[in-house]
């Protein structure tokens, strides 16, 4: 692999920055100082270092974002803010994208990387991969609610949904209003909207906990993110 590449790959600049640290003497292989962006290396043997800081191979990059209010889970849109515009100030974000997809005005937990292969075990509907949320409700949810999302609701589409777990926090009868967790193993568009609304209620705000057993890092601000730590990116490619 390059060396331009393989430092652009680990999030140590963009390519014509790279150049710029080989140009100024930052960047050395096996303790001798690089001279071009061409030099080929072995990422997996060859001591990479950065201004004196070794840095090892690492394929693929992974990021938990507490995903704010208004910006969409996409990587480029004309008219909004993407989650990847969030990123693109501290990473690298080329190659990166969000696993899955949050509505616009939806809060919480989403995963960026560059790991198609995690992405596609996560968003396979074979895989049950369950997605806990936490909803503000327009209604009063009631245990026959509980049994309605744990038998499957006809929210229109071809079948009822999968089986849900809904949890009641809270039921106001003085404001009608309801906070619950809902964990469900499907990801059908706008399915926990649209399961409320067929029980005559609506959702108000919506917030993602956890995907699998990713769980948001509740010190993360909306808008905040960091990357995944080995034990929860080891728990996450578990098969």
């Amino acid at each position: 692999m390059r060396i331009d590449k393989f430092l652009a790959n680990q999030n140590i600049g963009s390519r014509s920055q790279v150049k710029q640290y080989i140009k100024k003497g930052m960047i050395s292989v096996n303790g001798t100082v690089c001279k071009s962006p061409e030099q080929k290396i072995d990422e997996n043997t060859d001591l990479i270092s950065y201004n004196g800081t070794i840095i090892g191979y690492q394929k693929h990059h992974y990021y938990m974002l507490n995903k704010p209010a208004g910006c969409v889970s996409a990587t480029n849109d004309n008219l909004h803010t993407t989650v990847l515009d969030l990123l693109k100030d501290s990473v690298p974000v080329k190659s990166l994208f969000p696993v899955g997809r949050l509505d616009i005005d939806t809060e919480g937990l989403l995963l960026i990387t560059d790991d198609g292969e995690l992405s596609h075990n996560l968003l396979s509907p074979s895989r049950h991969v369950a997605k806990t949320y936490f909803a503000r409700i327009n209604g009063l949810v009631t245990k026959e609610h509980i049994k309605a999302f744990k038998d499957g609701l006809d929210i229109g589409d071809d079948k009822p949904t999968k089986p849900g777990t809904l949890v009641i926090k809270s039921a106001n009868p003085d404001t009608s209003t309801s906070e619950i967790l809902l964990t469900i193993t499907e990801g059908r568009y706008h399915q926990v909207k649209r399961s409320f609304e067929v029980l005559g209620m609506k959702v108000t705000y919506l917030k993602r906990l956890s995907m699998g057993s990713l769980a948001l890092d509740e010190a993360l601000a909306p808008g905040e993110f960091r990357e995944l730590t080995e034990t929860e990116l080891q728990a996450l490619t578990r098969k």
